[in-house]
């Protein structure tokens, strides 16, 4: 308890992020964040159900955009998001700081999140010639396969590399045209609405990355159901988890995208994370007529 004259702090409530604006949880409720000595650091959202659907409805709705966008300028845009991430590299360092990391653990992970959307920025015009083919038939036609957007991506974002973590699972699935939905930390929330902030000063259309805050428990179940999610990434939760999650997206054959064992600082660098989400079309074009 606080001593008479002594200042009580007011700790900030982060909101959630949804279609390009910061609404406060429909359910009105929320947790505290606390750090290792029990002070409370702030408020979180904690996210609903229908805060989930209203940011589904944000995502479909933006999608067809975003895919519609050039490659190229989806590669602007995820490098003018590393360049603002870049401006507030120490209010990133610092809140990861206060969650727990050591100062050198949290400038390597803010210096990587960086680094990660100016690659995936490198890749968002490239990927294409990569995956992409010519087919041999033996009909007179070409055959070519190209990649498209799978559409919503819904992620349980990885609980112990709040800001890397997340990043690496937003960055390849908006490179290649797809809109999401992002279930942050839950006992490392800070960096993730901070995040949305600087998603929100960047060029990143309304409802095309829409970030919520709240409890696994609740919510694992509704981005693993939800019948106008095309695609479900999660992260860490164990067998149990990976039970839930692949029973559920069964009901509308939404891909499941596994990353439980993935290495955020090594593994995650690879263009394959873009090819995660994507769909293969096939055409066939006649030869001489």
């Amino acid at each position: 308890m606080a001593k008479q004259n002594e200042r009580v702090a007011v700790a900030k409530t982060y909101k959630i992020y949804i279609d390009g604006k910061f609404p406060r949880t429909e359910s009105g409720r929320y947790f505290t964040l606390e750090d290792s000595k029990g002070k409370v650091i702030a408020n979180m959202c904690r996210g609903s159900r229908k805060d989930f659907r209203n940011a589904v409805v944000a995502a479909r709705n933006a999608q067809p955009g975003w895919a519609k966008a050039s490659a190229y300028l989806r590669g602007q845009i995820l490098y003018r998001i590393g360049e603002m991430l870049e401006g507030r590299r120490e209010q990133f360092v610092a809140e990861l700081k206060l969650q727990g990391s050591t100062a050198r653990a949290a400038e390597k992970e803010v210096d990587q999140s960086i680094d990660r959307l100016i690659y995936f920025a490198g890749w968002a015009d490239k990927y294409q010639q990569v995956f992409s083919a010519v087919n041999p038939v033996a009909s007179s036609h070409f055959n070519f396969s190209v990649l498209e957007p799978t559409g919503v991506v819904a992620m349980l974002a990885p609980d112990d590399s709040s800001l890397l973590g997340l990043i690496s699972n937003i960055a390849p699935a908006i490179a290649g045209g797809n809109t999401c939905v992002a279930l942050a930390s839950e006992t490392k929330p800070l960096c993730a609405i901070s995040f949305a902030e600087v998603l929100h000063a960047s060029d990143v259309p309304g409802g095309v990355v829409n970030i919520l805050t709240g409890l696994r428990s609740e919510l694992t179940s509704q981005f693993a159901s939800h019948m106008d999610v095309n695609a479900v990434i999660y992260c860490d939760g164990g067998k149990s988890t990976a039970k839930t999650v692949q029973e559920l997206a069964a009901d509308n054959i939404k891909r499941v995208i596994d990353r439980n064992r993935v290495d955020w600082n090594k593994d995650a660098e690879n263009p394959y994370l873009i090819r995660d989400t994507q769909e293969v079309k096939t055409t066939w074009h006649p030869i001489g007529t």
